[in-house]
């Protein structure tokens, strides 16, 4: 089931999304139906223009990101050394969560900002020290993610707060998908049409259940807590007037404009 946050110039709300492909439409729920029981509606309406997509979930808390996670994206930024058997753990907090078609704005004191297409995995019950046998019992669904990062500064800094927190630095959407077969999903990231990343997700180090293991042992994980697992290898530079797209097998295209202001 996908799962969506809109407007339609008001409040956010919520729908289920219904429908193929250029045909979707959005069976309206009562709630958040992430914190609550939320009812269906009999209120339909179609996915166009008139509609704008959100940020399918702000973290209440937190979100925590895996670095590293795939061995390929390892080796392409070698300063921080080969990828290990424990992945790195970093945050971001929800000031930089945006939804689709919002920009992304480079931050003025980088010079080099690099998108990264991963999947998030958003938790939908308090979970702590849960073993990955159980950790599909507190993950509410999926949603497509853009980790997007000042590669200079990571380089420059030991720590990344300035390299990944900055506002618009984590794009998520178009929306939550509950059920997704994780061991073997395509990811890709577009830039202006053109492929950088092309990988999949059984090239994880840690997969979706170790990573929420591992991220529990840390941290009570709360609902609306989003992990991010890694990216794959062909992270790349963006652009003013870029149009960055990412899109995960069975989830769907989360897009948004590059702007330098």
């Amino acid at each position: 089931m996908r799962i969506a946050r809109f407007t339609t110039g008001g409040e956010p709300r919520y729908a289920v999304v219904d429908g193929e492909p250029g045909h979707e439409e959005l069976v309206v729920l009562t709630g958040d139906p992430m914190y609550t029981p939320g009812e269906v509606t009999n209120e339909r309406i179609p996915l166009t223009d008139d509609v704008r997509l959100l940020a399918p979930v702000i973290p209440r808390s937190k979100a925590i990101c895996l670095g590293k996670n795939y061995e390929a994206h390892a080796k392409e930024i070698p300063h921080r050394g080969p990828a290990s058997e424990v992945p790195i753990l970093f945050l971001k907090p929800n000031t930089a969560v945006i939804g689709p078609d919002d920009p992304i704005v480079l931050p003025h004191y980088s010079d080099d900002i690099q998108l990264e297409a991963e999947l998030a995995v958003v938790i939908g019950r308090v979970c702590k020290d849960v073993t990955a046998e159980r950790a599909e019992d507190f993950i509410y669904g999926y949603t497509c993610a853009n980790d997007v990062t000042a590669r200079d500064l990571q380089r420059a800094e030991d720590q990344w707060f300035r390299a990944k927190a900055f506002d618009t630095s984590l794009p998520l959407g178009p929306w939550i998908e509950t059920e997704l077969a994780t061991d073997g999903a395509e990811i890709t990231s577009r830039i202006n049409g053109e492929v950088v990343q092309s990988g999949n997700t059984r090239d994880m180090i840690r997969n979706v259940a170790q990573a929420v293991a591992m991220a529990s042992e840390v941290t009570t994980l709360l609902p609306g807590d989003v992990i991010l697992t890694g990216t794959p290898s062909g992270v790349t530079k963006l652009s003013h007037a870029d149009i960055v797209e990412i899109e995960i097998e069975g989830l769907g295209v989360l897009r948004n404009p590059v702007i330098r202001r």
